[in-house]
């Protein structure tokens, strides 16, 4: 990663929230629309449509109704980073906070990001993903960084408890563990 990546990865991510802000007024439509049984019956699905409905070019609407039904009612996400001095710094906020404040840069700018590895463990009907992804916008611009997705199984079908997410610096490079292929690469079970 370049230290220009760098740079604008963390600008990105510190000026979100006072940039986004100014376009909470530009609120988003999300349908209610009923879960694609292939996106919630399984771990991996939910991970897969978690990163499918925030991809794409400029221009392309992002699926917020798809999106929504990835997630139980309530869910918090909370993106962390770093600044300039290296004070860290996170803001929780809702998931419809996260549409209304990155809709229009995500479909102004594009931006598609792809998972790269994860290392899952699994308690009764918990799971917590450790999900390595990549990103990059249309210009050329790339980064790396960890997910950590809670998940819920009711029974039925998977849920999204919360995520919250941090991006690769050179002193927080991503561990090995969590760069394993995703199961869907290498053939493993779901």
């Amino acid at each position: 990663m370049t230290l220009r990546s760098l740079a604008l990865a963390a600008a990105i991510l510190l000026a979100l929230p006072a940039a986004l802000a100014a376009q909470e007024g530009d609120r988003v439509e999300i349908p209610d629309v009923p879960p694609r049984p292939e996106d919630v019956a399984t771990v991996d699905g939910i991970v897969r449509a978690f990163y499918e409905v925030i991809s794409g070019p400029a221009g392309q609407p992002r699926d917020w109704g798809r999106d929504a039904t990835l997630y139980l009612p309530g869910v918090t996400f909370t993106p962390t980073s770093e600044d300039s001095s290296g004070t860290p710094r996170g803001e929780t906020i809702t998931k419809d906070e996260f549409v209304h404040r990155t809709d229009g840069w995500l479909v102004e700018n594009g931006f598609t990001e792809r998972e790269i590895g994860r290392a899952t463990t699994r308690f009764g009907n918990l799971a917590h993903v450790w999900s390595a992804y990549e990103w990059r916008t249309d210009d050329g611009e790339t980064g790396r960084g960890v997910n950590s997705i809670e998940l819920w199984n009711d029974g039925a079908r998977w849920w999204i408890l919360n995520a919250s997410w941090d991006d690769e610096r050179p002193d927080a490079p991503i561990p090995a563990e969590f760069l394993e292929p995703p199961p869907e690469a290498d053939g493993r079970a779901p």
